[in-house]
């Protein structure tokens, strides 16, 4: 992939566009979409609210009820199927929330520690037209910013995109687009970062810290400027338990470290930077 993947990925100020890796598409895949004046209002989206479905054009979204809405999918587990759901619990909400792969997974751990406003599993299904007649697509993830902004979310590894789905991701970046959202297919992750994101995890939940260890992490780096995670943790009073509220506090972007690298006593630490990145 280029020099770029060796570039230091700065744990305490990077956005979330730089953990994953962003499917670019096809233009000509566009051209396949009816889009004549006036298509915003004969594309529609359901939203399930409360006990029923309630049906938005893409040209009133403007008002759809993310806060009120539940996933428009159930999310079920059976023997012998061929992908992993289960429920992501996320510190930024303080909610479980559902996802159907482990690819999905990893972008719920991205999105909480980024710290977006809420998130919503499988916002919406949207009916569309295109060269071929009409089709359905639910995209995977609605995600609120922290600034009010709006991030619509597919995940599939590029490998398994298929004609059709381009098409539908297709479909749901143009309504992104007249929504004024943004709009990403996560097909891949930079090397690494989802491994130390799920390390770094096991350390989000608040923690008892009677002996000050975040106190004597946060000065001891601050003092070197740059130190090792085991230097860091060696010079507190008690490295054992120190390394624990290292990473809490690397959860936390108190303390920055490079998410393109492996995690371990030999990583890069330093103090968070004042200025954090938008997700």
């Amino acid at each position: 992939m280029g020099s770029s993947t060796k570039a230091v990925v700065r744990s305490d100020s990077c956005g979330l566009d730089m953990l994953f890796v962003a499917y670019a598409g096809d233009e000509a895949v566009r051209d396949r979409l009816r889009l004549p004046e006036g298509w915003q209002r004969r594309w529609v989206t359901s939203w399930q609210v409360g006990e029923g479905s309630v049906a938005w054009p893409v040209s009133e979204l403007g008002s759809e009820p993310i806060g009120s809405s539940s996933p428009v999918r159930r999310f079920t587990w059976r023997a012998r199927q061929g992908h992993r759901p289960g429920l992501q619990f996320m510190v930024s909400t303080g909610r479980h929330h559902g996802f159907e792969s482990l690819e999905e997974q990893r972008l719920l751990l991205a999105l909480d520690f980024v710290r977006v406003a809420d998130v919503l599993s499988q916002p919406f299904e949207l009916d569309f037209e295109h060269e071929g007649g009409r089709s359905r697509h639910t995209p995977d993830f609605l995600a609120v910013l922290p600034g009010g902004g709006r991030w619509l979310f597919d995940v599939r590894p590029e490998r398994l995109i298929e004609p059709l789905d381009a098409v539908k991701f297709a479909a749901a970046r143009e309504v992104a687009e007249a929504c004024g959202w943004q709009y990403s297919v996560v097909a891949g992750w930079r090397p690494h970062a989802p491994s130390v994101l799920d390390f770094l995890s096991s350390q989000r939940r608040p923690l008892r810290d009677p002996m000050q260890l975040q106190r004597q992490l946060l000065t001891s780096v601050g003092r070197a400027g740059e130190v090792t995670f085991g230097e860091a943790a060696e010079a507190t009073s008690l490295p054992a338990v120190a390394r624990a509220h290292a990473a809490h506090l690397l959860w936390h972007r108190q303390l920055g470290t490079d998410l393109g690298r492996p995690m371990g006593d030999g990583s890069p630490v330093w103090l968070g930077s004042p200025l954090r990145r938008h997700p």
